[in-house]
């Protein structure tokens, strides 16, 4: 199992990694820098047993994610297609900040969801594949 969120998470960081070239360029001036945390979901208290991540009760946690994505705080998210829970991208000013977002999700309040947080560095793929491509030339 935490070979497939790891897989997920893998697969995305590149997505991520572009996007964030891309909005780093859109904007040279700038100059906030933003902590990334990702955090993994799993089922809590609240649980209901016998049914699958898409049939909990997930819709306030579902328009909070959203109202983060559109605030700009949350990158990524969706849940784990073996019904584990859901994995989120938080990008944020500082751990403060994503404890606070993740302690406010509706699903985390009625015990639905229970959650880890983890600081996370993503790397630039992108660019190292570059240059590991121009070395090989």
């Amino acid at each position: 199992m935490k070979m497939g969120v790891l897989l997920l998470v893998l697969g995305l960081a590149p997505i991520y990694s572009s996007a964030q070239t891309l909005t780093e360029t859109a904007s040279p001036h700038e100059t906030t820098t933003k902590a990334t945390y990702l955090i993994l979901y799993r089922p809590g208290p609240g649980w209901v047993t016998g049914k699958s991540v898409m049939e909990q009760p997930l819709k306030e946690h579902g328009k909070y994610m959203l109202s983060l994505y559109i605030k700009g705080s949350m990158k990524l998210a969706g849940p784990l297609t073996d019904n584990a829970g859901g994995a989120v991208l938080l990008e944020v000013s500082n751990e403060a900040e994503a404890k606070a977002i993740v302690t406010n999700d509706p699903a985390v309040k009625s015990g639905v969801f229970v959650y880890e947080m983890h600081p996370w560095k993503l790397q630039p793929w992108k660019e190292f594949a570059k240059k590991a491509k121009g070395a090989a030339h």
